[in-house]
């Protein structure tokens, strides 16, 4: 069977039955393209034995330099894609059942300080635009990544009707996982989405989305926001990228004192392990609770 027939027929089924996101298929699509680029005389799944599938773990990692962590993503996608094709019987075995998988690099998450994230928000909105709608956009993006640690793909997908600005709530729907949930959003937050929405409607925007491009009325643009990501980073003066905001968010909320399960819930994580680690990243956090060792009180 055509490897590049049965992968289209996986990606479609992942989609269409497990309702997987555009950009989770293109991962998917992605990989098996590098594969069938360094193995370009394979066109039957039959061809794709574990000693072929070996060799293009030790090509990442010896010609791409791959991290631990992009190995396990081409492992994982190529593996769910290979164990589909076992489950219906175009293929006996999974030639990647006894690959290794590396040790995963345990790394802190990245963030900025409270004083950065400060200047980020402020850069934002006191940068030179030339329309007062530009000004108030940004501030507002910004500030919401800042303030309630929403990914990129959820901010600009968000519509008008998610956005609750009277009752400080807003709604993520089919967030990461294809799960819904509501975050709060504080009073700061407020008046600054207040000031964007007298500018939308000021330009007579009526797309849904709640963030949109200028001058056009469509939703605002994934390339829009890495331009304005560039200009905010050059008159900051450090470096960050989109992320790397949803860290700082959850990190200060640990320093603030928001418990780990609430945090989780906020951010939209399954597993509440995957929240823990910013216990480990707030160097603060960490200070108070030595500062209750019982030998301090001796």
């Amino acid at each position: 069977m055509n490897i590049r027939e049965l992968h289209e027929s996986f990606c479609q089924y992942q989609e269409a039955i497990k309702n997987y996101q555009p950009n989770t298929i293109r991962s998917y699509k992605d990989t098996m393209s590098s594969f069938l680029g360094l193995n370009s005389e394979i066109q039957e799944i039959e061809q794709v034995s574990f000693l072929v599938a070996e060799k293009f773990f030790y090509w990442g990692r010896s010609e791409k330099n791959w991290k631990s962590s992009t190995y396990i993503s081409h492992h994982k996608r190529l593996n769910v894609f290979f164990l589909w094709a076992v489950a219906r019987e175009f293929i006996k075995v999974n030639p990647l059942d006894k690959i290794e998988k590396p040790r995963l690099e345990k790394k802190l998450p990245t963030r900025l300080t409270k004083a950065q994230s400060l200047m980020v928000i402020d850069t934002a909105a006191n940068l030179e635009y030339s329309t007062p709608f530009l000004a108030s956009r940004n501030h507002a993006i910004f500030s919401m990544f800042l303030y309630c640690g929403l990914r990129k793909g959820e901010l600009l997908k968000l519509k008008c009707s998610d956005v609750d600005i009277q009752n400080l709530s807003i709604h993520i729907r089919q967030g990461k996982g294809n799960k819904d949930r509501i975050v709060p959003m504080p009073f700061t937050l407020r008046n600054t989405l207040l000031r964007y929405a007298e500018e939308r409607q000021k330009l007579h925007k009526t797309c849904q989305e709640f963030f949109v491009s200028f001058p056009r009325d469509c939703g605002y643009t994934d390339s829009g926001l890495k331009r304005v990501v560039g200009r905010i980073k050059e008159a900051c003066g450090f470096h960050f990228y989109i992320h790397m905001l949803r860290h700082t968010f959850a990190t200060l909320m640990i320093e603030g004192g928001c418990d780990i399960y609430a945090l989780s819930k906020i951010l939209g994580h399954n597993d509440i392990k995957t929240t823990t680690i910013y216990l480990s990243a707030s160097v603060e956090h960490l200070r108070g609770q030595m500062s209750k060792h019982p030998l301090n009180f001796v």
